[in-house]
């Protein structure tokens, strides 16, 4: 298997179309075509880790983090991302970075969290604006079936829990044929006039590409006509952050003691209490001081992220808890759930979680 065949499967985890602007996912370093030894699964990469996937004769490491965030000018071994650039380099090692494209799906990061805390009745915290995409398109109303089902096969017409959704209208549609042209059907140099029905579908815009392919490849005219427009309509399945609910309420300081505990931190940073009994949580793994608004108007009782600063805990104003539990610890589980999910499907060469602890920060 070579390495573009596992970024498939990573990708349809995590598709990199809903990484944020700021991020820098994907390969990173390496030849895609490079035949895959081993997968390495990591929360970071530094050079410990490729020593661990030297050892462990992995020439392929799937990193959360990205070792390379913003653009390098020289690569003489001056800082930690130069050196386990270049040893990545000499030992044909490739790195693949997830990040933001893993945080923003509903299986995620966030999702992550919230199973440590077993909560129930989870949804997107701030869903991701422009990912719903609408086809429009024609074809003869003998073809207009099977067409149908070719673009729901290609994964068009899923809203929500339903899928196989469109929306089809009959009408007639005309058309002329120039000399060089090749029609299907009709005369060249005369306008031809066809019973066609008009499909209306919508999609995730990371499948557009192969909604297209299936179209073109299944239409019957030369030249298909079709429309794709971005639509304001929330995707409930993309987003940052999610919410949930305990399945019973808990006291304050019992929850920031399970909390502590389930996240196996030295400490959690919060904002003062509030007396109430704790029930609706939000959670956003990593720095997630920007859904502080959004957990507040969701009528969250907690807030778990993390990197949060002086100022922001007064953000709080009396109306939720803030806690902090550290950039490590809120995303500690993510590399279980890709070695998990890759272990499903690929069993042809070993698919290791790493065992390294590549947390900087350290608790007295």
């Amino acid at each position: 298997m070579q390495i573009k065949e596992v970024i498939q499967y990573i990708e349809e985890l995590a598709p990199i179309q809903y990484a944020e602007s700021f991020d820098n996912v994907g390969l990173l370093v390496g030849n895609k075509h490079s035949e895959v030894t081993g997968v390495l699964v990591t929360l970071d990469t530094l050079e410990v880790i490729i020593d661990e996937a030297i050892e462990k004769n992995c020439n392929l490491i799937v990193s959360f983090h990205p070792i390379v965030f913003s653009g390098i000018k020289k690569f003489n071994g001056s800082n930690y991302v130069e050196r386990v650039v270049m040893k990545a380099i000499k030992n044909d090692i490739a790195i693949y970075a997830i990040h933001t494209a893993l945080d923003n799906t509903h299986k995620g990061v966030n999702n992550m969290i919230c199973d440590q805390l077993n909560l129930i009745n989870r949804k997107i915290l701030i869903p991701q604006k422009e990912t719903v995409k609408k086809l429009i398109t024609y074809a003869p109303v003998a073809e207009a079936d099977n067409l149908r089902n070719v673009l729901f096969k290609a994964g068009a017409g899923t809203i929500g829990n339903y899928d196989h959704c469109s929306f089809t209208t009959d009408g007639t549609g005309s058309f002329r044929a120039s000399k060089e042209a090749t029609p299907t059907i009709g005369k060249k140099e005369a306008t031809h006039y066809e019973k066609e029905t008009q499909i209306q579908v919508t999609f995730p815009k990371h499948k557009q590409s192969n909604i297209l392919q299936a179209l073109f490849d299944t239409h019957s005219y030369e030249e298909v006509a079709y429309e794709i427009t971005t639509l304001e309509n929330k995707n409930q399945q993309i987003g940052m952050g999610m919410i949930g609910e305990l399945k019973s309420p808990m006291q304050e300081i019992p929850f920031l003691n399970h909390l502590k505990e389930a996240f196996k931190t030295g400490c959690v940073r919060h904002s003062e209490l509030l007396g109430k009994s704790i029930q609706k949580i939000a959670v956003l793994g990593g720095s997630g001081s920007f859904a502080i608004e959004n957990a507040k108007r969701a009528g969250a009782d907690v807030f778990i992220t993390a990197d949060l600063k002086y100022h922001q805990f007064y953000q709080a104003e009396n109306q939720i808890i803030l806690a902090d539990i550290g950039h490590y610890e809120s995303e500690q589980y993510t590399k279980n759930l890709i070695v998990r999910y890759l272990r499903k499907k690929i069993s042809n060469f070993a698919i290791i979680l790493s065992d390294k602890n590549t947390n900087p920060i350290k608790y007295l």
